[in-house]
């Protein structure tokens, strides 16, 4: 009887397991990715007019465009947003994309007229989350390490020149040039921007591919995770807004 006993419990202990492993693997599979981030869906979430291209009648040349010169604030309340986009892999579920933003962005952007002089940007990585608490705390504590390291920033090192001054509704598509700090890492990165004035707004989106090695990023890792890539898409989304005078 002893023996029985004894291996109803094993038997049990391995159900809990099981259990356990199976229940952990579902909480990190999590619900559908947010979509990747594009300019039509960045300028609705502003709530401003959509993303046609195309410039409006009167707007062009009038007051609207006019005196654009100066410094330009990010905008808060979830307008603006920095995050990854990396796939991994997940035992029982397979191949998934984790993805996970941060709203706590701040910074400025500098206009002369013909081209963008400065871009400085802050993003507190603390406050990245995804659909899962568990892989924002491992990624908090194994990866970023973001009690050593609560910030990210982008400083751009070459201006942006523009071929012209940027009209109402107008997509502008351009090329910034800066150092990104993350990890307490800097390296020098390129990001293919596409921007918008719209409603007195700036709007700008942009993506790039950043490597965990170049930055001394450990891969995060958690039992029901079976690999995650070594590498991330960088994904921002900013909303500025003119600094009054």
């Amino acid at each position: 009887m002893a023996g029985n006993r004894t291996l109803l419990s094993m038997v049990g202990a391995a159900v809990v397991a099981v259990s356990a492993i199976v229940g952990g693997v579902m909480v990190m599979a999590g619900g559908s990715d947010p979509a990747t981030v594009s300019l039509e869906s960045a300028v609705a979430s502003v709530g401003t007019a959509s993303s046609s291209g195309t410039s409006s009648t009167s707007s062009t040349s009038g007051s609207a465009t006019s005196g654009l010169e100066g410094t330009w604030s990010v905008v808060g309340g979830g307008a603006s947003f920095v995050g990854y986009r990396v796939e991994e892999e997940l035992a029982g579920i397979g191949a998934t994309t984790a993805v996970g933003r941060t709203t706590a962005v701040t910074g400025t952007l500098a206009f002369d007229g013909s081209q963008i002089t400065a871009v400085d940007l802050d993003a507190d990585v603390s406050q990245l989350q995804s659909d899962q608490s568990r892989r924002d705390m491992a990624l908090r504590q194994q990866a970023l390490e973001t009690s050593k390291y609560p910030t990210a920033s982008f400083e751009l090192t070459s201006p942006i020149k523009l071929d012209s001054i940027p009209s109402e509704g107008t997509v502008i598509k351009a090329t910034a040039t800066g150092v990104l700090n993350v990890h307490g890492v800097e390296r020098t990165v390129t990001i293919p921007l596409e921007g918008q004035l719209t409603s007195g707004r700036v709007v700008v989106v942009g993506t790039t591919e950043i490597a965990f090695a170049d930055y001394g990023i450990a891969q995060p890792r958690a039992a029901a995770v079976l690999s995650v890539a070594d590498k991330a898409t960088l994904e921002i989304q900013l909303a500025f807004e003119r600094q009054n005078a």
